[in-house]
């Protein structure tokens, strides 16, 4: 079987491919020409270098491949534009090439976000039935880009895969958060309870496969974690592990709001865009962002193999190993 893999050189492309590896796949990936390969190196994988926008680069790869797995896009931009080129286009362009040069292809995953739905209206965990209301323009985008691959759900099995949070080796995210719980403070977003879904990525991954084992083509599956986890739990588990109790500071919504100002204004006279931005500052201070695999566990068999604590355990520890964490 082969696999043609999208945004392999990031964090939850690059451990697809791993799996995709060890269970047996001829595995591809598409790189462009400035990615730094350090996940990729000494491994059997076929890179090709190029965008999603090489026609016929990518149609000469995608005419033998088996499954496409899109895990490539944009998480923040300098513009909409930006998103609208890394998240809607590109999946266009992508699905539009895999249709033409394979129209026999086993199936086609597509690697979306939680961020599409936006966040939960109330207490309820929200299911596929729910109609998103992204509050983000890379929410807004992702929900475009699903839509670009629903089009083809009746010309080539597809399946959309929602993950929430994402935590585990090699992600940078989650390594701030533990870096500064180390350095001796836990930072926690406003005053009341703010709940949320997780995955680890080997959950994921496996989620992900089953998709494309599984999955009843042209549906849409969240693959998260059983249960929701507000922050104090998170910061419980992680004092735990890393046997630490920094102090605890909670961080009023109008101060996260200002600090979202500044980092967006002083990101105007910069070539790179901000990580934080007033539109990061209204998905993080959300009460509820709560998801349910109940879907994916009737329908793929999927099943949480990872506690939180064992998840953060297993990352903390290749934190340190890689001498990321001390």
């Amino acid at each position: 079987m082969k696999a043609f893999v999208t945004g392999a050189t990031g964090f939850v492309g690059s451990h697809l491919a791993d799996k995709l590896l060890e269970s047996g796949f001829d595995v591809s990936c598409l790189i462009r020409e400035t990615s730094n390969l350090r996940w990729l190196q000494n491994k059997n994988i076929k890179l090709i270098k190029g965008t999603l926008f090489d026609k016929d680069k990518l149609k000469n790869e995608l005419k033998d491949s088996d499954y496409v797995f899109h895990s490539a896009g944009v998480v923040k931009a300098k513009n909409k534009q930006g998103y609208i080129r890394g998240n809607v286009e590109a999946t266009k362009s992508l699905i539009e090439i895999a249709y033409e040069a394979n129209p026999r292809l086993k199936k086609f995953i597509h690697i979306s976000s939680q961020a599409v739905c936006g966040p939960n209206p109330d207490d309820n965990p929200i299911d596929e039935n729910y109609k998103p209301k992204p509050i983000t323009t890379y929410g807004a985008t992702k929900l475009q880009a699903e839509e670009e691959v629903k089009k083809f759900k009746a010309k080539i099995p597809v399946n959309i895969i929602r993950p929430p949070a994402i935590f585990g080796p090699r992600d940078n995210e989650i390594l701030i958060y533990f870096k500064t719980f180390q350095n001796g403070l836990n930072s926690i977003i406003g005053f009341g309870k703010k709940y949320l879904s997780l995955v680890y990525v080997e959950d994921l991954i496996n989620g992900i496969l089953l998709a494309a084992e599984k999955g009843i083509p042209g549906e849409t599956y969240f693959i998260c974690s059983d249960r929701a986890y507000d922050w104090d739990e998170i910061s419980t588990v992680t004092s735990w592990i890393l046997s630490k109790n920094p102090i605890k500071i909670k961080i009023p919504h109008w101060l996260v709001y200002t600090s979202g100002f500044f980092a967006e204004f002083f990101s105007l006279f910069s070539s790179k865009a901000s990580t934080l931005n007033l539109e990061k500052c209204r998905d993080i201070t959300r009460k509820n962002w709560v998801c349910s695999n109940a879907k994916a566990k009737r329908e793929l068999g999927f099943i949480e193999e990872f506690t939180l604590e064992e998840g953060f355990r297993k990352t903390i520890e290749w934190y340190k190993e890689k001498k990321w964490l001390k």
